[in-house]
């Protein structure tokens, strides 16, 4: 990181993490808390969180505007205090360690925080120099290569495509190759063919070993890209698991026509309570009540469901 070729004292914590921290989860969340002060009363946010992230899977926080996924990656990113609980990110606590947990992880917010008036090049050039990495054009150019840039390297990212843009940034964020990355709705705005490109490169962050923690409140879009799935809901995760287990949730569909496997669209509105208002009854296992049965009306088709 400073470009000398002994690397620093803190570079070598990185590198000599132990075995036992390297199989322990990448993210590791325990009875986070966040309350932020009103004029009449405090307004709860996260309301003791837990969820761990695997090292090298793509997580989703799934949840409504409002909902905390935004103050989660805040905390998580170090960016703001939690009033309790804790957290940990590549083996370092946030509270305790966050100049050690900076280094170890990029975020990258809900919208593209790249210069257009620069090329491509010149901002991923940038990025390299002030994380002091040694031969930035170098670096620049692997990363362009990486993210199917280089034709466009050299033209200013005012002309990008949104879907560019997007992909730029995630670039700009992988330099020095943190081994966390923390994606706060990267495809909000995008259009189709600019979500589809976001996506391609989540899943190639993955394989390559990198851990994502991605929030978002597109369904398709946690349904398409993650190993593990949180709804977070009224500051609480209410439901955690791959999707074949959020399905089981979900009362299995007996239909008259059709038959209908329930998408996560259908699993998320049921668990939170369908029209937003927190009605449904969950208990402590986050396990929606049984319902002798239930129908539902689709495109004028009546699906009755049973247990």
């Amino acid at each position: 990181m400073n470009g000398m070729s002994m690397p620093s004292r803190r570079q070598r914590k990185r590198r000599d993490i132990p075995m036992t921290e390297q199989l322990a989860p990448a993210i590791h969340v325990q009875g986070l808390e966040k309350s932020y002060k009103q004029k009449k009363q405090d307004l709860r946010v996260l309301r003791g969180v837990d969820f761990d992230v695997a090292r090298g899977s793509i997580f989703a926080l799934l949840g409504s505007n409002g909902a905390g996924k935004t103050t989660a990656v805040n905390i998580l990113s170090t960016l703001l205090k939690a009033d309790a609980g804790t957290a940990t990110v590549n083996g370092f606590d946030v509270a305790a360690q966050p100049a050690d947990v900076r280094e170890s992880i990029s975020l990258t917010g809900q919208f593209a925080a790249v210069d257009e008036i620069l090329t491509g090049r010149e901002n991923l050039v940038l990025a390299a120099r002030l994380r002091h990495l040694k031969d930035a054009g170098k670096v620049a150019d692997g990363l362009l290569a990486r993210f199917q840039l280089t034709d466009a390297a050299q033209r200013r990212v005012s002309t990008y495509s949104g879907g560019m843009r997007r992909r730029l940034d995630i670039a700009m964020s992988l330099t020095g190759n943190p081994p966390v990355i923390f994606l706060d709705e990267p495809t909000t705005g995008l259009d189709p063919e600019g979500r589809i490109e976001v996506w391609k490169t989540v899943k190639e962050l993955a394989g390559k070993g990198t851990t994502v923690l991605l929030t978002t409140q597109y369904l398709d879009e946690a349904e398409q890209l993650a190993d593990r799935i949180a709804i977070l809901h009224h500051g609480r995760i209410i439901a955690n698991g791959t999707l074949a287990e959020l399905k089981q949730l979900f009362p299995p569909a007996k239909v008259e026509y059709v038959e209908k496997q329930p998408t996560l669209e259908d699993i998320f509105l049921a668990i939170t309570g369908g029209g937003g208002n927190g009605s449904s009854e969950i208990n402590d296992d986050s396990e929606i009540n049984d319902s002798s049965d239930r129908t539902a009306s689709n495109d004028g088709i009546k699906v009755k469901e049973e247990r």
